[in-house]
């Protein structure tokens, strides 16, 4: 292996990477928290652990029930924030969902739908998308 492909690897994650990992994705949940309360949306519940994942953001715009999965990216090294969140991702924020919705705690609704608040750059420089309706949870 050359010097460029073990550099390359992975190395293991230190305990201030974890941290600043963890505090820049509380920076991009409360961004992205303030931009679907700037379009009316209420937020009802906020990282709602399950056994299946955390549930970043549950809300209600209008009548229909939101699940919102919200990502930060500051380097498109690996792709955008939206992109990040792939099929086997979307599966288990559905299974999620399920679990939550049959615990019977949020309110009734016909509808709901997956959301996500995709945050690319920088703290000083974010680019927040949001994405309405961005999978469906059927096809598992």
């Amino acid at each position: 292996m050359s010097e460029d492909e073990r550099s390359n690897k992975r190395s293991p994650t230190s305990s201030s990477d974890v941290s600043n990992r963890r505090a820049l994705g509380r920076f991009g949940e409360r961004l992205a928290e303030q931009h679907l309360q700037s379009l009316g949306i209420r937020i009802l519940a906020r990282n709602v652990h399950l056994r299946h994942a955390e549930l970043d953001l549950v809300a209600l715009d209008g009548d229909t029930l939101c699940f919102v999965e919200v990502r930060m990216r500051t380097t498109p090294r690996f792709g955008s924030a939206a992109e990040s969140v792939d099929r086997r991702k979307q599966r288990r924020l559905a299974r999620a969902a399920r679990e939550l919705l049959a615990s019977g705690e949020l309110p009734r609704s016909s509808r709901m739908r997956f959301d996500v608040v995709a945050v690319d750059g920088t703290r000083d420089a974010p680019v927040i998308s949001y994405i309405r309706d961005a999978f469906r949870a059927d096809g598992e």
